[in-house]
């Protein structure tokens, strides 16, 4: 059994569904390479969203769709930030407090790409607002990478020391991060109706399925943009007070509806979209939506989809994280580099492949659902997909270099190009992102 073939059947062991019989793929050399098997983590996670998708087929007395994993399609999915062009200009992925830092005794990675967490990291090292960036990384220079850890955590920043794997492995988070499934899926109390919605296709099995995104970034967001792409209706809401970053919601927002909504200040509204919904997907940190007053089982039987950073459990279950975050904890920066130099895998793909397995467990669960009505959580962490990428074999220290992404595995509308969908039996999405927070908040009339 080959890298890829293991996450498939991690997946559906962890979740208790018959393993699928899957054709050896083709294993690039050069595609998404890297000492650590990160095609076979992208494949993997592709399949397991497309026997998902065939077992909810089944369910509708489908016949399964035949699927194929290309590695140009999937290599774009997950470099996608590298293939967007909005007037012809590429974005600027990472802000200039954004990367990995000298410290007195090693490395720090930081996330600072938002303002507000800008200004938190700034709080964090105990600098104003308006110092200058030199001023910033000096302070770094000067303090222990674990100093800066800490404080911010306490502050709402996002910065963590650069660890070797054994370093991870061996720290109360680390065993934490890496327990139990890689995808879970856990059955609550209420129950709702059976059965699915009617109307579905094979190429649009989740078609009638309705998903509330209240996701942002890259992982939740590319979760629910795969389901829309397979048929489901996804009303995406933004809290107003919080900007997004236009770039990544064009990258990440196809097929979708968008509305801004103060989740805190109006939260009877939310409760009316959710009282149809099917589907919530959330990746608020563990607990935040529930003392805001949200409680996904007030809606019997409702899948509640969940990403995190860490986990919700362990000594790092209530702190913040992105992927760039995770891979510099976990050890990968140091493989990926080396202790004097840190480094990164190829794509973000620690996000990426959290999507679409949260994507696959979303869809096992309606299946589940069909037959019982149960609500059931379904979760996601990209510490424990990291977890899932360095106990998985074929690690190639002697690598070629990571090949570019193929341009001709995007899509062009009007003045922005996208990488094209990960499944090459889909030549796009449905359509293009929309106007940011531009939506009713309402679920939209559908018209296709």
């Amino acid at each position: 059994m080959n890298a890829h073939e293991r996450l498939l059947h991690d997946y559906e062991s962890g979740i208790g569904v018959p393993g699928s019989s899957i054709a050896p793929p083709f294993v690039p050399r050069s595609h998404l390479a890297a000492t650590l098997p990160v095609w076979a983590l992208a494949a993997g996670s592709v399949a397991a969203l497309n026997t998902a998708a065939n077992r909810i087929r089944v369910a509708h007395g489908l016949h399964p769709v035949a699927y194929r994993l290309d590695p140009d399609r999937i290599t774009a999915a997950f470099s996608s930030e590298r293939l967007l062009r909005v007037d012809g200009h590429p974005p600027t992925m990472f802000a200039e407090l954004s990367g990995f830092f000298p410290t007195f005794d090693g490395w720090v990675r930081t996330h600072a790409n938002y303002t507000h967490h800008h200004l938190r990291l700034l709080a964090a090292l105990g600098l104003p607002a308006d110092v200058p960036i030199d001023l910033a990384v000096a302070q770094m220079a000067m303090s222990r990478a674990s100093d800066i850890e800490e404080r911010a955590a306490e502050t709402g920043a996002l910065a963590v020391r650069v660890r070797t794997e054994q370093e991870w492995a061996e720290s109360p988070q680390g065993q934490a991060a890496a327990a139990g499934p890689l995808v879970a899926i856990d059955s609550r109390d209420d129950r709702g109706e059976s059965g699915l919605p009617i109307g579905a296709t094979p190429l649009q099995p989740l078609r009638g399925v309705r998903v509330l995104d209240l996701t942002r970034v890259i992982a939740g967001p590319v979760a629910t943009r795969t389901l829309a792409l397979l048929g489901a209706e996804v009303l995406r809401v933004d809290p107003p007070e919080l900007p997004e970053i236009p770039w990544q919601f064009a990258d990440t927002c196809q097929g979708k509806h968008s509305t801004l909504l103060d989740v805190r200040g109006e939260l009877a509204v939310l409760d009316d979209l959710l009282a149809s919904a099917d589907v919530l997907i959330t990746g608020y940190r563990p607990g935040a939506l529930e003392q805001a007053g949200l409680r996904a089982a007030a809606r019997p039987g409702l899948v509640h989809g969940r990403v995190s950073a860490w986990g919700e459990s362990g000594p790092w279950g209530n702190r913040r994280g992105f992927d760039s975050i995770v891979q510099a904890a976990l050890g990968i920066s140091i493989i990926e580099g080396a202790a004097a130099v840190p480094g990164a895998l190829p794509a973000q793909a620690l996000d990426h492949a959290s999507g679409y397995l949260l994507a696959a467990g979303v869809i096992d669960a309606l299946v589940a659902r069909a037959s019982d009505g149960i609500g059931r959580d379904v979760r996601v962490a990209l510490a424990r997909t990291g977890s899932w990428l360095l106990d998985a074999p074929d690690r190639m220290p002697s690598h070629p270099p990571a090949a570019a992404p193929n341009p001709a595995a995007t899509v062009m509308h009007g003045n922005v190009v996208t990488a094209a969908p990960a499944l090459p039996e889909y030549p796009d999405y449905a359509w293009p992102a929309p106007a940011y927070g531009a939506g009713a908040v309402a679920w939209p009339v559908r018209t296709r």
